[in-house]
């Protein structure tokens, strides 16, 4: 299973902060930033762009109703990089940047996250 990457689309707004304000992901901005540093891993992944709005009903089909933050990376139960990953049904998810991060710089031997 190729790995699948949520993440919110920019320029969405929030009724609930000001209606007229467009915002963007700062955890889904550094999951990009670092795709555009290492654009081959891109081709790697199955990204996938949900809306701001809930229900995100194809991550909800994937993973469940309770997992829809995003960004979220879906792998494999037998992935051996998704070491801290959370386990539903035969998958392991996260949705912590820096977990993402991590896995993205052992599963494809790019550069790690300098702290």
């Amino acid at each position: 299973m190729k790995p699948i990457l949520f993440l919110l689309k920019p320029d969405f707004t929030d009724v609930n902060i000001q209606e007229s304000q467009k915002f963007y992901c700062p955890s889904c901005a550094t999951i990009e930033g670092i795709l555009s540093y290492y654009p081959h891993v891109k081709e790697q992944l199955d990204i996938r762009y949900v809306t701001f709005a809930k229900p995100r009903t194809e991550i909800i089909k994937l993973i469940g109703e309770e997992n829809q933050s995003c960004p979220v990376l879906v792998v494999s139960l037998d992935n051996e990089f998704a070491t801290s990953f959370t386990i539903v049904g035969d998958k392991k998810i996260t949705n912590e940047k820096m977990q993402i991060a991590t896995f993205l710089a052992r599963q494809f031997n790019i550069g790690m996250w300098h702290p």
